[in-house]
């Protein structure tokens, strides 16, 4: 059973931007009052926290990506959105997006199948 779906992903160049969206399923939940994370998983490296953004609307963001990156929603489409700007190579990676707490089911973690992101000349 698919709950999240991330998509907007893609190659671009550095300096690019790209808008990522994440839906979930509403015949599964609503995300009116969760808080939504997108994370990034690359090569080699454990998967870090990006972007949050409470039910308020509140975002917090990595340093990493402060300035540069956007979190937002759409309640009624039940979406989440990550706006990249200024891209660096170093944004490269598999994005995803989450509850927080993170989705659980069967007892386990769930994770959608993300999105890659490249940056590359």
């Amino acid at each position: 059973q698919v709950h999240l779906v991330e998509s907007g992903g893609g190659l671009v160049q550095p300096g690019g931007s790209l808008r990522l969206s994440c839906v979930a399923s509403k015949s599964i939940y609503s995300i009116y009052s969760v808080t939504m994370v997108w994370y990034r998983q690359a090569p080699g490296k454990q998967r870090e926290l990006v972007a949050r953004i409470t039910d308020g609307g509140i975002a917090n963001y990595a340093d990493s990506v402060k300035g540069r990156f956007t979190i937002s929603r759409d309640n009624f489409k039940n979406t989440v959105y990550l706006q990249m700007n200024s891209l660096k190579p170093e944004d490269t990676a598999v994005y995803y997006c989450n509850t927080a707490p993170t989705t659980r089911v069967n007892g386990k973690d769930y994770w959608g199948q993300g999105t890659q992101v490249t940056v590359s000349s």
